[in-house]
């Protein structure tokens, strides 16, 4: 496999850096804005709110007294190292590197989070009652954009995988 430049992927790492100004962006409004707590009604199914996570993904960890907020920074700096090598081992894969892209902006965002505040703040509450038997109340746990993003990467990523191996067929 060719090895790219650091000229070739500034594209991909132009998007991770718009991705993590977005997300920074919103958290700093919501933390300007919100009490922790606090929730905005938008829609039947839509809330703006200020939640405080220390743990990972659905709070995984939340309550695991303090080491965690290292645990996690080392790993999304350590994820952030090996999404850049990556991109830089596999040039031209435009789908593989989006999903990468996305992936290290999300991860670099809540990161700077950990950092900063020691938790990450989120603020996307979307909630259905279909969803009562799984979440308290119906509501999906809270996210913030690099969520968001990490997510729509591992989309990606497996969208890849997947049109990788229908053209091997």
């Amino acid at each position: 496999m060719p090895r790219a430049s650091f000229s070739s992927i500034w594209p991909w790492l132009g998007l991770a850096a718009l991705l993590v100004v977005a997300d920074q962006g919103t958290k700093q409004l919501i933390l300007a804005t919100y009490q922790l707590g606090d929730s905005t009604f938008v829609t039947s199914f839509f809330n703006i709110v200020r939640v405080h996570n220390t743990g990972a993904a659905f709070s995984f960890l939340a309550q695991a007294g303090g080491w965690q907020r290292w645990f996690f920074t080392v790993v999304g700096v350590g994820a952030s190292i090996f999404i850049v090598w990556m991109l830089r081992s596999n040039p031209g894969q435009k789908l593989f590197s989006f999903a990468l892209a996305c992936i290290l902006g999300g991860a670099l965002g809540n990161v700077i989070d950990r950092l900063m505040h020691g938790y990450v703040v989120d603020w996307l509450d979307f909630h259905w009652g279909f969803l009562e038997g799984l979440f308290p109340g119906g509501h999906f746990p809270s996210f913030n954009i690099a969520d968001v993003a990490i997510s729509v990467g591992a989309i990606a990523l497996i969208l890849d995988e997947l049109l990788r191996l229908r053209r091997r067929r």
